[in-house]
């Protein structure tokens, strides 16, 4: 399960910020906190904060880590067949002042293994400048360990593969590029240890329903299996039953084009009210609440099934609050979420802060100073004005709202509109 994710220095965020999972001491909800080994974990982080507060940018840099770990074997080295060099993905770090652009950015996670694993706790982090991967760690402790134990270590001049065996550490050598992660690398050669790194990676899911080109495309992905088997369609009409009870079938239909491309047509099949009729539509003409929740269920399905984590911006874009509320318990409930998914989920939706949904330590905070530099807060962290912390029977909805917790915009009126 996930842990901890520490960054610097990405886009707004200046100086070290931490979003933890580890569940703090409060005493709410403590049915839904998963105990592994020796740490306590939170299924579900919400953030919120005022437009351009930097709150998609938390899961901006954390899906900057995940790319760069799964793809940094692209990045650099030989000349490609058309004689330009591989891609790189570049790190954005903070602009507005004068020495962060040349400093490093660092990316870093704290994750524990099932209790069939060990319950190992891995430690993994980078660091890159505009010249590659400056700094790469890697270290572990086992569950009765209260030191953790170095696997391997990379920095200015220093090369430390001491954790991995001996007879990788030549080809990792060799092959070891500038902007290519140890890590990335290692499982390119089967080095277990490394490959295990990369693997958690491969459960982490990011949608970022606010941007409207990755909206389009996703709303498009088709579940796995879907056009082939009836069993996917009927657990998909299932899954809608849950919102949306009017569509009853679909009807999939393959066909080439003329350029002899394959294709899949998707319609949707309703029951007229009133009778024992049914009518198809092009499913692309269901609203876009349905072709989001959609566009959801592979992903949701996915980090249900092997214990992944699931990041979304913009989770309360275009889906009533309510059917929000819904897909939010899916991962708080112990009894569906049996392998421990995470929900990692940016908002801005008020309502959920009431009806006592979330805990304080699940409720996170962006806020902009006047530097441009963003700070992410808890709830459970949270002090007063008068360095009181914020108890669990306080309105959060309404206090959010009046500005006693920080992340809500400093409005003014609209007044270039006056005499138009």
């Amino acid at each position: 399960m996930f842990i901890q994710f520490a960054f610097k220095n990405y886009k707004s965020f200046r100086d070290d910020t931490v979003l933890d999972l580890s569940a703090t001491k409060i005493t709410e909800h403590n049915e839904r906190v998963v105990t592994i080994g020796k740490e306590r974990m939170l299924p579900t982080a919400a953030i919120y904060g005022a437009n351009a507060s930097g709150k998609s940018n938390v899961i901006e840099a954390f899906r900057f880590m995940t790319t760069y770990v799964m793809d940094s074997l692209n990045y650099g080295g030989e000349m490609s067949k058309k004689g330009s060099k591989s891609r790189v993905v570049r790190r954005t770090p903070f602009l507005f002042d004068t020495n962060s652009k040349n400093e490093d950015s660092t990316f870093e996670v704290f994750f524990i293994t099932s209790e069939d694993m060990g319950c190992k706790t891995y430690n993994y982090g980078f660091a890159l400048n505009d010249d590659g991967v400056s700094e790469e760690w890697l270290n572990v402790k086992s569950k009765t360990a209260k030191e953790y134990r170095r696997i391997i270590y990379r920095g200015e001049g220093e090369l430390d593969l001491s954790g991995i065996p001996a007879k990788s550490r030549e080809n990792i050598r060799i092959a070891l590029e500038k902007e290519t992660l140890i890590v990335s690398l290692g499982a390119k050669l089967k080095i277990a240890k490394l490959k295990m790194i990369r693997d958690w990676f491969f459960n982490i899911n990011f949608t970022n329903f606010g941007d409207p080109i990755e909206n389009a495309f996703v709303s498009r992905l088709l579940p796995y299996e879907f056009a082939e088997s009836k069993e996917v369609q009927k657990n998909i009409i299932k899954y809608f039953s849950s919102f949306d009870p009017s569509i009853v079938d679909f009807d999939v239909t393959e066909f080439k084009d003329e350029a002899g491309e394959e294709h899949i047509r998707i319609e949707a099949v309703h029951k007229v009210a009133g009778t024992d009729e049914l009518t198809s539509i092009p499913f692309e003409d269901e609203s876009d609440g349905t072709l989001k929740m959609f566009a959801l269920y592979q992903a949701m399905h996915d980090a249900l099934e092997s214990g992944g984590v699931f990041c979304i911006d913009e989770l309360n874009a275009r889906l009533h609050p309510l059917l929000v509320r819904n897909f939010i318990i899916t991962f708080l409930n112990p009894e569906i979420n049996v392998n421990h998914a995470q929900l990692i989920f940016t908002t801005h939706e008020a309502w959920l802060l009431a009806n006592n949904l979330l805990r304080r330590d699940e409720i996170w905070f962006t806020e902009k100073d006047s530097d441009g530099a963003t700070t992410l807060y808890s709830l459970a962290d949270f002090v007063d004005e008068d360095g009181v912390k914020i108890r669990k029977d306080e309105s959060f909805e309404k206090n959010y709202l009046l500005g006693k917790y920080g992340a809500i915009p400093e409005l003014k009126s609209f007044d270039m509109f006056l005499g138009v």
